[in-house]
């Protein structure tokens, strides 16, 4: 096997997911925001889903909400996830980007 030609981490899913973007406008997606604190030991964290962006798109959009909140966050697959309560700053953001988001949960 000749070097670089190994395949283990790349996003297969990607490539087989049709491109949704090109289906609908930011407007128009389905963009959820909620905060939980299930699975992480009591800690709250607030869950961003539905944005449908390739990983760059949603690395670029973390950093810029992670700024503004002033927090830590990360890309966890279909999710953006920060750290604390952050549901009302993270709706006017997307607002702001041109998205329609809504508040799921509690």
């Amino acid at each position: 096997m000749k070097k670089g030609s190994w395949r283990e981490f790349d996003d297969v899913e990607s490539r087989l997911r049709p491109n949704l973007r090109a289906l609908s406008d930011k407007s128009q997606r389905q963009v959820r925001v909620n905060r939980t604190r299930g699975g992480r030991k009591g800690k709250t964290v607030t869950l961003i889903r539905g944005l449908e962006l390739d990983v760059v798109e949603a690395k670029s959009l973390l950093k810029r909400i992670k700024t503004v909140c002033g927090t830590g966050g990360a890309v966890k697959g279909e999710f953006l996830e920060l750290q604390g309560d952050q549901v009302k700053v993270v709706l006017e953001i997307l607002q702001k980007e041109g998205y329609n988001p809504k508040q799921s949960g509690g």
